[in-house]
């Protein structure tokens, strides 16, 4: 059993493709709908909200599809996966996931075959709809997409005292090799140097 909250990233999903609507309206199959895709006896014709009752509307929508998703979910899945499967369940319902190919897959532990389950409920009364089309492929990529693991402080630290480190090892090198060149062509010259006063010493003797 799963235990995720669906996030903002999840929610930004939900909302893009359900849209807001503040009058009541029939979807793709006939069924009264309003605000953001919510259904059910409680909306009918002509009934109108505000804003703000939209929004309440949607958490609780929201959460009967985390929850549902929760208590399906039996293998470990990361965050994204768990907001797409909410999406899913949001916009098909809870048994439409249950007994979908997609959630046995899911506890196989075969993502992979499950990723491609989404596409396959994009029609509505046996016609392929390109809105549940577009949104079956977005949850599919949000399924797919790795969840990825900002570094600790203590690796931020390691990675960047790394280089400056390998730098402060080279630099000292560098600067020896300088001065001892520096050295040796001040050697050189003393030596000529002395020799040029030797030989002058002897020409005047």
């Amino acid at each position: 059993m799963a235990n995720f909250k669906y996030s903002a990233n999840g929610l930004a999903l939900t909302e893009k493709f359900e849209g807001l609507r503040l009058d009541a309206y029939q979807d793709s199959v006939g069924v009264w709908t309003i605000g953001y895709g919510h259904t059910g006896p409680d909306v009918h014709p002509a009934l109108t909200i505000t804003q703000e009752q939209a929004e309440i509307l949607l958490a609780a929508d929201i959460a009967w599809a985390a929850a549902c998703v929760n208590k399906a979910v039996k293998s470990s899945i990361n965050q994204n996966q768990f907001d797409a499967l909410v999406d899913f369940t949001f916009n098909l319902g809870c048994a439409s996931l249950v007994q979908s190919s997609l959630l046995r897959l899911v506890n196989a532990g075969d993502f992979a075959g499950a990723a491609q389950q989404f596409l396959r409920w994009n029609k509505a009364k046996g016609q392929v709809l390109r809105g549940l089309t577009l949104r079956r492929q977005a949850e599919m990529d949000l399924f797919n997409t790795p969840v990825v693991q900002p570094m600790t402080t203590g690796a931020h630290l390691e990675a960047a005292a790394g280089s400056p480190g390998r730098a402060r090892k080279t630099a000292p090198r560098k600067a020896r090799a300088r001065t001892s060149g520096k050295t040796s062509t001040a050697g050189k010259t003393a030596k000529t140097a002395k020799k040029k006063t030797a030989r002058k010493r002897s020409s005047k003797s």
